[in-house]
């Protein structure tokens, strides 16, 4: 098996990285997924990566049928189109990897395309963006971490291997993904929330004993709801407990959307804890709190609560 087709969904942060470090594979076809206007967008304006400007080919869903692998990279609120776009890009070969933050993605695509054909898999990638702008350093970017449920090396983890062999990507195939993506996902809930319903840099985890506080009972909670599912997070490499290095300025995706005045992934995030909470009986006080507030900051952002 060998992936020569790739369509990326999604030209943010985690698309760029993919585009960056595919971009010196050779005997590959790599397509962005867009149409209409936003299509025209990335055609004409392309994307700035690291200082340097990329003009990927952009493809339709329909031009990009039969895709080898098809790699989704979008925001939460963008989930229910990408899974419109995948349903008419796949066919029966096709493998898909999501790299969206959360753990219920791959549930959502694999109701619509069926779950064998999905690679579970991950990514960290600490990023900054300006309009069609991304930075991130290679450097210290852990990057993609993917594997089959059952934890045996497969035709298709053996193809993702080749593909990234070479490139300029970060990457390493693991037998125990689940634990690794709730590892993630972990640390989303803890890094992300608290700095976001702050507006602060990432430093202020070591300097102040409250925000450390708050982070804490985010992420408790979390392990309660793993444990209650039979996922062992300890299980995950120990690099997975970290994300990428960054300075103690840093804001992550949760903040940067605030600071842009877009929708955030609370609902992937704390929606999700509590949500799964509620199903098995879990108390979720600080996710609940944390849910409500990054509801409120949206709708704050949004205009509701100006009176003048």
């Amino acid at each position: 098996m060998n992936f020569k087709k790739i369509a990326i969904i999604g030209a943010g942060a985690v698309g760029c990285y993919i585009l960056w470090g595919l971009s010196n594979k050779e005997d590959i076809d790599i397509s962005v997924i867009a149409q209409g206007e936003r299509k025209e967008r990335i055609e004409s304006e392309g994307l700035v990566i690291n200082d340097k400007l990329y003009r990927p080919k952009v493809k339709t869903p329909a031009e990009a049928y039969g895709a080898d692998l098809v790699i989704v990279a979008v925001k939460y609120n963008d989930l229910q189109s990408a899974v419109a776009d995948i349903k008419e890009i796949a066919c029966e070969h096709t493998v898909v990897m999501s790299l969206m933050n959360g753990v219920d993605s791959e549930e959502t695509i694999a109701s619509a395309i069926g779950e064998d054909n999905i690679v579970p898999s991950l990514i960290k990638v600490a990023s900054e963006r300006k309009q069609n702008s991304i930075r991130f350093d290679p450097e210290t970017t852990i990057g993609i971490i993917y594997g089959e449920k059952d934890g045996t090396r497969s035709d298709r983890t053996e193809a993702i291997g080749k593909l990234f062999e070479g490139t300029w990507l970060n990457y390493r195939e693991t037998d125990v993904i689940l634990p690794e993506i709730w590892s993630k996902f972990r640390l989303n809930v803890g890094n992300n929330l608290p700095q976001a319903m702050l507006g602060v840099g990432v430093g202020a985890y070591g300097d102040s004993e409250h925000v450390a506080a708050l982070r804490e009972g985010l992420v408790k909670e979390l392990d309660a709801i793993a444990e209650a599912r039979g996922i062992d997070i300890s299980l995950a490499d120990p690099s997975s407990t970290r994300g990428s290095k960054v300075s103690k300025r840093a804001r992550y995706s949760t903040l940067q959307d605030l600071d842009a005045k877009r929708h955030t992934e609370v609902d992937m995030f704390s929606g999700a804890i509590i949500r799964m909470g509620e199903e098995l009986g879990i108390p979720t006080p600080y996710n609940e709190f944390a849910f409500h507030m990054l509801k409120a900051l949206e709708e704050k952002n949004d205009g509701i609560f100006d009176y003048e």
